[in-house]
């Protein structure tokens, strides 16, 4: 069974209403298994692919989430799109708990996570000036505006490695940086998404202040589960109606041809089982007509 858009939940996101006509789906994939099973359906008229991303029961630390699995069953599945949301802190006095950023540039402060597919026979290097779809992304900046949220057009995400929240040393660092939201996951899944040739944006869904701002509490489990509610409910409204009215055609982003010109490794040089691993993400490069 093919899906159209991929939907990734973060915390407090583990079930999407409004899914029809479900199925499970155990993908098995040459990086392991995913998060969690796939739920396949319909939403809103379209064949969508949910993936919770810390598995439906929240097991999974962000260094524990298999990316590269997460990323290429949506590929074999045929997904072009995928929208996510993540639960973020923020790092600017007028981006306030509740609201939503739309960001369009990411650091990466990750130390322990696999960010490619690439290696072990062939080398490719992908642009990620952009890291972020225009096109998901605007759909998500509209659908969000529509359901009365406050929403911050583009910013930087600063993804961290975790599990534990930032010092108060890091935290004052990185608003020097100029960065706007803190995070654990989206940076692999949008290099990943890049290589793959999917088209990406998230929803960052401010939860609180980190712990910079010397007027708020410190960062509790407590408080930040009674804000991933309020934020998953909303979550859910954006990503339906962003799902309802995605262009159909990609013509007017790129994502899909993002490995034309990044292939360094003559094609003919290829090991086979690196062609076999890969063929969800190469397989249209290494055939006859994909050569050259």
């Amino acid at each position: 069974m093919t899906a159209e858009i991929g939907l990734f939940g973060g915390s407090g996101l583990y079930d999407l209403p409004g899914l029809e006509d479900v199925r499970e789906e155990h993908v098995d994939t040459p990086f392991g298994p995913p998060s969690d099973t796939v739920r396949i359906g319909v939403l809103a008229g379209r064949t969508i692919a949910f993936l919770a991303r810390h598995g439906r029961h929240h097991g999974l630390l962000p260094g524990e989430v298999n990316y590269r699995a997460n990323l290429y069953a949506m590929k074999s599945l045929g997904v072009t799109r995928i929208l996510s949301a993540s639960a973020v802190g923020s790092m600017r006095e007028d981006v306030h708990p509740r609201d939503v950023v739309l960001p369009d540039q990411f650091v990466d402060r990750t130390r322990q996570r696999p960010s490619t597919f690439f290696g072990g026979g062939v080398v490719a290097h992908v642009s990620l000036a952009d890291p972020v779809c225009p096109v998901v992304r605007e759909r998500l900046l509209a659908c969000t505006r529509a359901a009365g949220a406050t929403v911050h057009d583009g910013g930087t995400y600063l993804c961290m490695e975790g599990p534990a929240f930032s010092t108060r040393a890091e935290s004052r660092l990185y608003r020097s940086w100029g960065m706007d939201v803190i995070g654990m996951t989206p940076v692999q899944e949008a290099k990943l998404a890049r290589e793959a040739e999917i088209c990406y944006a998230t929803m960052a869904l401010v939860t609180d202040y980190d712990c910079w701002h010397q007027d708020e509490e410190d960062v509790s489990v407590e408080a930040l589960l009674e804000v991933l509610r309020a934020n998953a409910d909303l979550a859910k409204r954006v990503l339906r109606d962003a799902v309802a009215s995605m262009p159909t055609d990609r013509g007017a982003c790129g994502c899909g041809d993002a490995l034309k010109y990044a292939i360094i490794t003559p094609r003919e040089a290829i090991p086979s089982e690196v062609r076999t691993r890969l063929s969800a993400i190469l397989g249209r490069y290494l055939d006859d007509a994909g050569r050259g």
